[in-house]
């Protein structure tokens, strides 16, 4: 891809699954990565197979709850690389005690959305604010948040994670509206259902399978690729947009 050679990129979630996968395309692309994650182990490993693929890479251990944390991650790729190129924000918190407590309106737990929006929508913006100023320092730069389908297709359940989706693609087009002029370029994915490290043998739900126009699940590939494009200059005509990677699950203008 064009324009991502000794590119300084920062993944905010990058141990496992889509982060990993995109850390480890944008290496091969010639970029340097500071891999950022709550699981410090896990970020290691990632860096560490960049390293052995001769790629540059590091890992850092941070928390998308913590503000301090997020912008000691930025400050240590400036710090190690003389500067920050582009953000990808993937984390979220997905564990079993907020994501798997996320029940109707007549059962939500208030402590549940706190959690979600503290980490899934407040931590992308933070991270997205700490960038900002390098990005606008050297004339520009790009972001990349991670979204969801859940955003817009009304689920029964997971209120609270569909509702920090919606804001991230809110957040997405604020970040687009109002620094696009000055170089900045921010856009979203939002996946379908990815097989991640969790995952054996290449099995998803049948009923998903039926709801989509692909073949097969998605991998994190699949995602590396298209965000790994929208990091890089062949993308500098895209702004400001959500882009569903789901197999055709979801059908949108």
């Amino acid at each position: 891809m064009r324009g991502l050679r000794d590119k300084r990129i920062v993944i905010a979630g990058g141990a496992t699954g889509i982060g990993a996968a995109t850390a480890e395309r944008l290496a091969e692309e010639g970029a340097s990565v500071v891999v950022g994650d709550i699981n410090l182990a896990g970020a290691r490993a990632t860096a560490e197979r960049i390293g052995e693929a001769g790629g540059t890479a590091f890992a850092v251990e941070f928390d998308l709850a913590d503000g301090d944390s997020i912008r000691a991650l930025v400050d240590r790729a400036v710090t190690e690389f003389g500067g920050v190129d582009g953000l990808y924000n993937v984390g979220a918190d997905l564990s079993p005690g907020t994501i798997g407590r996320d029940f109707d309106l007549l059962e939500m737990d208030p402590e549940v959305w706190r959690r979600t929006h503290e980490v899934n929508l407040l931590g992308y913006a933070v991270a997205c604010r700490a960038v900002l100023p390098h990005l606008l320092g050297q004339g520009g730069g790009a972001i990349v948040n991670t979204s969801s389908a859940a955003a817009w297709i009304g689920e029964p359940e997971r209120p609270a994670y569909a509702a920090s989706k919606a804001g991230i693609n809110a957040l997405t087009r604020h970040v687009s509206s109002r620094w696009g002029k000055e170089g900045v370029r921010c856009n979203a994915v939002a996946p379908g259902l990815v097989l991640g490290d969790k995952q054996q043998d290449g099995q998803a739900p049948a009923a998903y399978l039926l709801a989509t126009r692909s073949h097969r699940p998605g991998e994190p590939a699949d995602l590396a690729g298209t965000v790994a494009f929208l990091l890089s200059d062949d993308a500098e005509w895209v702004n400001g947009q959500i882009w569903s990677i789901c197999g055709g699950m979801s059908l949108r203008e």
